[in-house]
């Protein structure tokens, strides 16, 4: 299955270029599902059908879906009581009622993942469009599941289960009970669902479409988020240009001010991004029938995947090259740390722990470099652990 998550600054029309992308791969014959995330019903707006929690068919081929975040909140909240009863009875604590909770901030977006996670392994459409939040929203809720998945493996690691059978013991010489069995089992199978989150949006049919309107602010915003997804190894198939004016507008007009920044927008966003314009219809598109004169495109198979290379420069220079792409990045914005086996990355004000590839963590750095929007790391290799006659 294909996937196309669609984001872009608040008020670029995202969801209703989502629900037209949607729209256009149905009537060529595909099996789409739309999932959106926003509390009010904009995606019933742009459709003319209204949404919600159940799977709403908006045409043949075409089925749309608002996860319920506090129905999710609930059962999981409760799940998590049943499971922690004896904890909760040790400190004499009184459980909540399903009716007296409330989604906390965050459960909209774990809704949303859930969604994504559980449509993706029913395998019964061929694409899923999501419309995600707007562009720092949605970066953030990209990065959840690898960001959760470490933190789970640093408070409870897989190596320390070795130390349940101990648990007993230990508990006697403490004379409190230790953590009980159900927390590892539990850890696991968190771990398990966030790897299956993990992997849908890390899949290699999966791109992200930015949404923006050509001018200086969706300029600023097009570069800040492209830095963020790359960062994160996601690749874009493409820039949708929403809202764009006629180029026949009178000299006289006071759209020419704003026509005379959109040319100049898009030329900038020509040479760097695979861009797609929408033209703006004079009106917010309503139904079915204003979707599809948007002519948005459907999704780019042949979009480039994002590679993070190791380029082998070992008989040239004595180093391995580690290449990063991060278009848009400043050197003064950069910054790196090597933490053990990981290289944590900043650039602006995104930062990510990424994993060294096994060869590198043989390696100590010797440098870096940024150029032409590819930071390259060098790496030398640590005589006491690179394996002789390298």
């Amino acid at each position: 299955m294909r996937t196309i998550l669609i984001t872009g600054p608040g008020g670029s029309g995202r969801t209703t270029v989502a629900a037209a992308t949607a729209l256009a791969a149905a009537r060529q014959g595909t099996r789409t599902l739309l999932l959106g995330a926003d509390r009010d019903d904009t995606l019933g707006a742009a459709l003319g059908v209204r949404t919600g929690p159940e799977p709403v068919t908006v045409e043949p081929g075409l089925t749309a879906r608002r996860p319920d975040p506090a129905q999710g909140f609930r059962d999981g909240l409760a799940a998590l009581q049943d499971r922690a009863a004896s904890a909760l009875d040790l400190l004499g604590a009184s459980r909540l009622d399903p009716e007296e909770l409330t989604p906390l901030p965050g459960a909209d977006e774990l809704a949303l993942l859930r969604a994504l996670r559980d449509a993706a392994l029913a395998g019964a459409h061929d694409l899923l469009v999501v419309d995600l939040p707007p562009a720092p929203r949605a970066l953030a809720l990209l990065a959840l599941p690898e960001e959760l998945r470490r933190y789970l493996r640093r408070l409870l690691p897989p190596e320390r289960q070795a130390a349940r059978a101990l648990r007993p013991v230990l508990g006697r010489l403490a004379g409190v009970p230790m953590p009980a069995e159900a927390l590892y089992e539990a850890a696991a199978r968190w771990d398990l669902e966030l790897a299956a989150t993990e992997a849908v949006i890390a899949d290699r049919n999966t791109v992200v479409r930015l949404v923006a309107e050509p001018g200086p602010a969706g300029a600023d915003a097009v570069r800040s988020t492209g830095l963020g997804l790359a960062l994160r190894g996601l690749r874009t198939d493409l820039l949708v240009a929403n809202r764009v004016l006629p180029e026949e507008v009178p000299a006289d007009s006071w759209l020419a001010g704003p026509l005379a920044q959109q040319r100049k927008t898009l030329d900038e966003w020509q040479g760097a991004y695979d861009v797609r314009t929408v033209a703006h219809l004079g009106r917010d598109p309503r139904g079915t029938d204003d979707l599809a004169a948007l002519d948005v495109p459907v999704a780019d198979p042949d979009a480039a995947p994002a590679e993070w290379p190791v380029a082998d420069r070992l008989a040239e220079d004595g180093v391995l090259v580690w290449r990063i792409p991060l278009p848009g990045a400043v050197r003064e914005d950069l910054d790196l740390v090597r933490r053990g086996d990981e290289l944590v990355v900043t650039a602006g004000p995104f930062r990510r722990i990424v994993p060294l590839p096994s060869a590198l963590r043989r390696c100590t750095v010797d440098g870096a470099a940024l150029r032409e929007g590819t930071l390259a790391v060098r790496f030398t290799p640590d005589p006491r652990l690179w394996p002789r006659g390298r």
